[in-house]
């Protein structure tokens, strides 16, 4: 099969499903995410930076453009996210049986194959680029 089609499935699943967020981010606002960075004794205006893990990068993803930067970028967002909000579910089991966290685990361990794999030859920024 054709790998440079496999990672543009990979990065093509990741953005969109990750964007949902980031747009449900843009239209409701980030101020629970304000709330919570403000409670962990960090500035509140470092809750506009999940707009860049989940607008900028899924969007930079899609197209193939500093593919693996913005990989990284989503990976950051999420520990940041885990550390923040799901702490305490790091070890716990879902009512349907599932890991707690499967969606975050999901979002970084894909985005950490992506930032491995590079974007692919599908991609607008080519697999040449330096973060491709």
């Amino acid at each position: 099969m054709n790998d440079n089609l496999g990672k543009l499935v990979l990065r093509l699943t990741l953005a969109v499903l990750l964007l949902f967020h980031g747009v449900a981010k843009l239209i409701g606002g980030v101020g629970p995410i304000a709330g919570m960075l403000s409670s962990a004794g960090m500035p509140s205006q470092f809750a506009y930076l999940v707009l860049v893990g989940e607008v900028l990068a899924p969007i930079l993803i899609a197209f193939g453009i500093w593919t693996r930067l913005a990989a990284l970028v989503v990976v950051g967002n999420m520990i940041v996210a885990v550390v923040l909000a799901h702490s305490g579910q790091l070890m716990s089991i879902s009512k349907t049986g599932g890991w707690a966290l499967e969606l975050q685990g999901f979002f970084l361990f894909v985005a950490l194959a992506i930032a491995l794999l590079g974007a692919g030859s599908y991609s607008v920024g080519g697999q040449k680029g330096r973060w491709n």
